[in-house]
C-alpha cells in the first residue's frame, strides 16, 4: 500500500475535494500541508454539500485523524468558525481527530489588511490576490518575525513577538498611509482565542512517524495547483506558497520517501481565477458555455473563474516539475455536446513554437497557443462508472491528453458525486 499526495496541476480549483474526499475513504490520516483559507473545497456526500478552507477533506469521514501541517498559514479566527459551521452540520471535530502543528504560522488580522492595503495601491501590480493575508504571513514566516500556534501558549513570549512583529508593520503602514495596530488590542485578541486553538495543538510530525510505524495509510491534500506555485508557476501572478508534491515533506514534517504516489488532478479544460496569463482563454460563447455548465465560480470567494481549453504542454510541465504519477481527469461530462475540441500542443513566441511554458513574465503574456482539434462527442458522459459507459470519441480524447502530458490516467470524474468515477489505477496500491 501507499501513501498518496493529491495535488492540482493547473491553475487551482481542478475538483481535489471530491477526489481526496473519495480517496481518504481509506486513509487513516488526511493531512494539509500548505495555503491557507484562500483553497476551498467542495465535498458533494449523500446529496450533502460541505464547503473547507483550512481542515482537511477527511474531516467529514470517522475514524480518520486530520492534520493541518506546519506548511499552512492558518487564520485562527477563520477557522473556528469553519469548525462551527461543520460542528452544525453534524461533523464530529475534536482534539482527537483534528492535529494542528505547533510550528505553524498565525494570519492576523494585519496580514489582511496588508494584503489588501498593497492590492488597491495604484502602483502595484495586480496579482488577484484573495485578500486574506496568505502573502503577507509567509513573508512574515520567512522573515523569521512570525506568530505560532506554538507561542499562543506563552503569553510573555507572545508579547515580546507582537511588539517584534509590529515594528515592522507599523513601518508599513505609515508608509502606505494607514492606521498603525495596537499591540495591547492584538495581544488580548490573541489570549483570548488561544485556549480553542492550543486545544488542536500538537507534535505533528511525530505523530505522522507515529503513522508510518503502525503502516498507517497517509494522505497528503494539496490547495491550489502547479501553475500557482511560487517557483514554478506564472509568477507573480502565483500564491505565496510551494503547491507541488515535494512541499507535501517539507510542509508536514516528513522525508520525501513518505510520498509513494503522486496524483495530479486535472480538468478537462482550463480554468483560472484572477489576474495572470492564461494562453488558451476563451472570450467567445464557447468560453461562457464551459463556465456555466462547469459551475465556475470560486468556493472560497465566489468569482467567477476564466474559461479555455485544455492546455496540454501546461499540464506536461507539471507533471515533470511536480513528480505526478498519474492524473485524475475531472469535468468530462462539461465537454458533451460539443462538435469539437481543441487542445493547446504549443505556443507560439515570435517566430518560435515552444514545447513549455516560459519562466519570463513578459513572455508568459506574449505566447499563442498552437492547437490541435479533436472530434467532439453528443452523447452524455455524467455519471458514467465505466469506459463502457462513455462515447468513443470521449475515450479517444482522454488517450490523446495522455499521449500529450506523457502521464497515465488514473481516474476519470464525470459529476460531483464521488462515486461517479472511473477507477483505472487504485493510487493506493503502490
Amino acid at each position: 500500500m501507499a501513501n498518496v499526495a493529491v495535488v492540482g496541476s493547473q491553475w487551482g480549483d481542478e475538483g481535489k475535494g471530491k477526489l481526496v474526499d473519495w480517496l481518504s475513504e481509506r486513509a487513516d490520516v488526511v493531512v494539509r500541508f500548505q495555503g491557507g483559507h484562500n483553497a476551498g473545497h467542495t465535498l458533494v456526500i449523500d446529496g450533502k454539500v460541505y464547503k473547507l478552507s483550512l481542515l482537511p477533506s477527511g474531516i467529514v469521514r470517522g475514524g480518520k485523524t486530520s492534520i493541518i501541517g506546519n506548511g499552512v498559514v492558518i487564520d485562527p479566527w477563520a477557522l473556528l468558525k469553519e469548525i462551527e459551521t461543520l460542528r452544525g452540520q453534524d461533523v464530529t471535530i475534536t482534539a482527537e481527530n483534528l492535529k494542528i502543528a505547533e510550528n505553524a504560522t498565525l494570519i492576523l488580522p494585519l496580514h489582511g489588511e496588508l494584503d489588501a492595503l498593497r492590492e488597491d495601491a495604484t502602483a502595484a501590480v495586480k496579482i488577484g490576490t484573495t485578500r486574506r493575508g496568505i502573502g503577507p504571513a509567509y513573508e512574515d514566516k520567512v522573515a523569521r518575525r512570525a506568530i505560532r500556534v506554538s507561542d499562543l501558549a506563552d503569553p510573555e513570549l507572545l508579547a515580546k513577538k507582537i511588539d517584534t512583529l509590529l515594528a515592522h508593520h507599523n513601518a508599513l503602514r505609515r508608509g502606505l498611509g494607514a492606521e498603525e495596530v495596537d499591540g495591547a488590542d492584538l495581544l488580548a485578541k490573541l489570549q483570548e482565542i488561544a485556549p480553542k486553538i492550543l486545544e488542536f495543538s500538537d507534535i505533528v510530525w511525530r505523530r505522522l512517524d507515529e503513522a508510518k510505524r503502525d503502516r498507517k495509510l497517509v494522505l497528503f491534500e494539496g490547495a491550489q495547483g502547479a501553475m500557482l506555485d511560487n517557483d514554478h508557476g506564472t509568477y507573480p501572478f502565483v500564491t505565496s506558497s510551494n503547491t507541488v508534491a515535494g512541499q507535501a515533506a517539507v510542509g508536514s514534517g516528513v522525508g520525501p520517501g513518505a510520498v509513494s504516489y503522486v496524483l495530479g488532478i486535472t480538468k478537462a479544460y482550463t480554468t483560472r481565477v484572477g489576474e495572470g496569463p492564461f494562453p488558451t482563454e476563451l472570450f467567445d460563447d464557447i468560453g461562457q458555455g464551459l463556465g456555466e455548465r462547469g459551475k465556475e465560480f470560486g468556493v472560497v470567494t465566489g468569482r467567477k473563474r476564466r474559461c479555455g481549453w485544455f492546455d496540454a504542454v501546461m499540464v506536461r510541465q507539471a507533471v515533470k516539475t511536480g513528480g505526478i504519477t498519474g492524473i485524475a481527469l475531472t469535468k468530462l461530462d462539461v465537454l458533451d455536446g460539443m462538435d469539437e475540441l481543441k487542445v493547446c500542443v504549443g505556443y507560439k513566441l515570435g517566430d518560435k513554437v515552444l514545447d513549455y511554458y516560459p519562466s519570463n513574465m513578459a513572455d508568459q503574456a506574449e505566447v499563442e497557443p498552437v492547437y490541435e482539434t479533436l472530434e467532439g462527442w453528443s452523447d452524455s458522459t455524467f455519471g458514467a462508472r465505466s469506459w463502457d459507459d462513455l462515447p468513443a470519441t470521449a475515450v479517444k480524447y482522454i488517450r490523446r491528453v495522455e499521449e500529450l502530458i506523457e502521464a497515465p490516467i488514473a481516474l476519470v470524474s464525470t459529476s460531483p458525486e464521488r462515486e461517479d468515477t472511473i477507477l483505472v489505477k487504485d493510487p493506493f496500491l503502490d
